[in-house]
């Protein structure tokens, strides 16, 4: 389970409502609640009069609406996106058509890995495939305007190309899908890769930030002291999986089923797909075995 974490699940949003969440920076969180989005996908304008839009949401005409009216007296420079899934990314292309500026932001969807033979990728509903903008940013890359700019950090792990975005001006980190409080990160291969997601957490711990703007939930405030929370959580869950294998669990199912007593039943698929995230590494480190390349569905068992 997750009481080892200090989660904030308040239900701080009113769809479609503009609010002033930090220094230059606005939410708008879209009408798509549910077990996976909590309140709904956050939308940020950042800056005043001439402004940036990251994570245009769903395609939804009733989002876009209220975006439109959020912005209707100012100039968007840029649409900015954090990472390819649909529920974040689904209406940039039309969003950026509407207000006149360019997409930016992170790359193609792509995945960690190939598809291993006959396996499926179980995220392929939540992908934007369709996803294509105008300039792909790096690590270090910015966009600006006045008063404020967007630097790019990369932050794979829950996807291969997911960004965070700093706000240096008011010292602020747009933590995208990496970081959240409200709920641990989903991290399910080959979109996602579990080694790079603590890496990515790692590499937040030397920034200076300790306010973070999410994709979904309430501003993360002593962030770092939050971050180290995950890290501790996911060490953990690590351990007690080698611990289950080590007494005889051998299948995804089984170690959920003893992990996450007392789960939602909507959250099953996705806990296995974390378990699953876990196994995949300790596969690459020599610390558990399986026959061939590891599969959500295969037989696992302790090395040695």
């Amino acid at each position: 389970m997750s009481d080892d974490l200090d989660l904030d699940r308040r239900a701080d949003a009113e769809p479609g409502a503009a609010v002033e969440v930090a220094p230059l920076v606005r939410r708008i969180v879209a009408p798509n609640p549910s077990a996976f989005t909590f309140t709904g996908t956050a939308t940020y304008v950042v800056g005043r009069g001439q402004v940036a839009i990251i994570d245009p949401g769903p395609d939804d005409a009733r989002h876009r609406d209220a975006l439109l009216r959020a912005v209707a007296s100012e100039t968007v420079r840029y649409v900015v996106a954090t990472h390819t899934h649909v529920d974040h990314t689904a209406g940039a292309a039309a969003l950026a058509a509407a207000v006149g500026a360019p997409l930016v932001g992170a790359g193609p969807h792509r995945a960690f890995r190939p598809l291993h033979e006959g396996e499926a990728n179980r995220l392929d509903a939540g992908v934007d495939a369709a996803y294509r903008p105008e300039q792909e940013m790096r690590e270090g890359d910015a966009v600006t305007g006045p008063g404020w700019s967007l630097e790019a950090v990369a932050t794979p792990g829950h996807t291969a190309n997911h960004l965070a975005f700093a706000l240096p001006e008011a010292g602020l980190l747009l933590s995208g899908d990496h970081v959240m409080g409200w709920s641990t990160t989903i991290v399910a291969p080959p979109d996602g890769a579990m080694a790079a997601y603590m890496a990515s957490l790692e590499k937040l711990l030397a920034r200076e930030e300790e306010l973070y703007l999410p994709g979904h939930g309430p501003v993360v405030r002593n962030a770092k002291a939050f971050v180290r929370q995950l890290i501790g959580h996911r060490r953990m869950r690590e351990a007690a999986i080698r611990a289950r294998l080590a007494e005889g669990a051998r299948t995804v199912p089984q170690l959920v089923a003893e992990l996450y007593r007392g789960l939602d039943p909507q959250l099953k698929g996705a806990a296995g797909l974390s378990v699953f995230a876990h196994l995949e590494e300790l596969v690459d480190r020599g610390e558990a075995l399986t026959d061939g390349p590891p599969r959500l569905t295969g037989v696992y068992r302790r090395a040695g």
